[in-house]
């Protein structure tokens, strides 16, 4: 039997929240290269990140960029944005 290691693809997405929106927006998204870049400049710019692969793969699912993101993500994306807001608190 042969072993075969696949690496798993990285995905990243950003999200931003304006209080005349409804819901936070998609403002990045991307894979692999593409997603080490979106970490690269959050790191860069002292953004809060936060590993949530779930979330990660729902926004990965045809949102574009600039969309509101859906409502089966406002749960896990408000918890995501309360944790970056209590920890920005601190």
């Amino acid at each position: 039997m042969r072993r075969c290691n696949i690496k798993e693809r990285k995905i990243a997405s950003a999200i931003a929240y304006k209080s005349e929106d409804p819901a936070p927006r998609l403002i990045a998204a991307g894979r692999d290269r593409e997603a080490e870049r979106i970490i690269a400049i959050a790191r860069n710019a002292g953004i809060e990140i936060v590993e949530d692969p779930p979330l990660a793969a729902l926004l990965d699912a045809g949102i574009k960029t600039g969309d509101i993101i859906p409502v089966w993500c406002w749960e896990a994306a408000a918890k995501i944005l309360a944790f970056v807001l209590a920890k920005d608190k601190r």
